[in-house]
């Protein structure tokens, strides 16, 4: 039985794109490390998502995680922003399955909810409640980070416990089968 694992976590964005990577040993987590992709210097939105496909590929191919955790898009009014950000969260997913890397997805309410107890919690309370569980040095500049490793830690506080909220595949043949309706064509 595999004692150690890895978990890449990713919120997905056009204009930065934050991640995080925990190492998990036993029941005790550590920071590998967090950053982001800022993609404003693009104008073309598909050179952003291409970006975005390559850089988390670099990551999975330097870390080797063996899950990926990502925040699914959540519902709002602009229908552009939405479908932007969700083209963002399917090349990261696509990168993921290239490399048959177990995905899964949570809510933005659920990641809070998971780190600070808050499904509500502001995106600096869950950086402060990060630096506290994981005991960096100093917050980052952009928060879409901490974001990002928010999600590889929820998803750590969901797997270790009897049932999942999250959505995970193992392929693309799985999630296709679950998402049959994503198919292009298919109504």
């Amino acid at each position: 039985m595999k004692t150690e694992r890895i978990i890449l976590g990713i919120d997905p964005g056009t204009t930065i794109m934050g991640y995080g990577l925990i190492l998990v040993r036993g029941n005790k987590m550590e920071l590998i490390v967090m950053g982001v992709l800022k993609l404003t210097k693009y104008a073309n939105q598909a050179l952003k998502l291409k970006k975005i496909f390559e850089r988390t590929l670099e990551l999975i191919d330097e870390y080797h995680p063996d899950d990926m955790a990502l925040e699914a898009p959540f519902f709002g009014k602009n229908i552009q922003s939405m479908l932007k950000l969700g083209r963002a969260q399917g090349v990261a997913m696509a990168a993921g399955l290239y490399r048959d890397i177990p995905i899964a997805e949570y809510l933005p309410r659920k990641i809070k909810q998971s780190i600070t107890g808050n499904g509500n919690a502001s995106k600096e309370q869950v950086a402060a409640m990060l630096k506290n569980l994981l005991e960096f040095g100093t917050t980052p500049e952009h928060l879409d980070a901490t974001d990002g490793l928010a999600a590889a830690v929820c998803h750590y506080f969901q797997t270790g416990k009897t049932s999942t909220t999250g959505t995970s595949y193992t392929g693309w043949k799985a999630f296709l089968a679950e998402n049959p309706e994503r198919v292009k064509g298919k109504t």
